[in-house]
């Protein structure tokens, strides 16, 4: 009980900084547990490993602001927290499906009719298995 109260305030600060250069030792003193268990305890709980998570909370961030258009693709990168946009667009490729590009220039107007709270569910990346 006190490892899920304390991965879910390790997994909170992934949610609120997600922008931030974050680690796992970082993450791990924040649910006061080493690295390595604190990466095997959020991956048996979350059912995905702390830099997963993290790569798709940005990922989704991206897509909201790539939906926006205001944006130039390179901003939107380093806006959630990617330093190259090669890594932001192979991450944003393999968990979306498409190139941020491809994503930001297709129409969103489909979207605007859904409920916010349904939305982020709809729009929320998925991990591509590689067969």
């Amino acid at each position: 009980m006190a490892d899920l109260v304390r991965l879910r305030r390790a997994r909170d600060r992934i949610d609120r900084e997600y922008a931030e250069p974050l680690d796992i030792a970082a993450l791990a003193r924040t649910a006061l547990m080493s690295p390595g268990h604190f990466q095997r305890t959020f991956r048996a709980v979350y059912g995905e490993t702390p830099y997963a998570y993290l790569m798709t909370r940005r990922i989704e961030r991206a897509k909201a602001l790539l939906r926006r258009g205001d944006l130039t693709v390179t901003e939107v990168c380093l806006a959630v927290g990617f330093t190259s946009l090669g890594s932001f667009s192979s991450r944003f490729t393999e968990l979306v499906g498409e190139t941020p590009s491809a994503y930001r220039a297709r129409s969103h107007e489909a979207g605007t009719a859904i409920p916010p709270c349904v939305a982020r569910t709809y729009t929320r990346p998925k991990r591509l298995r590689r067969t």
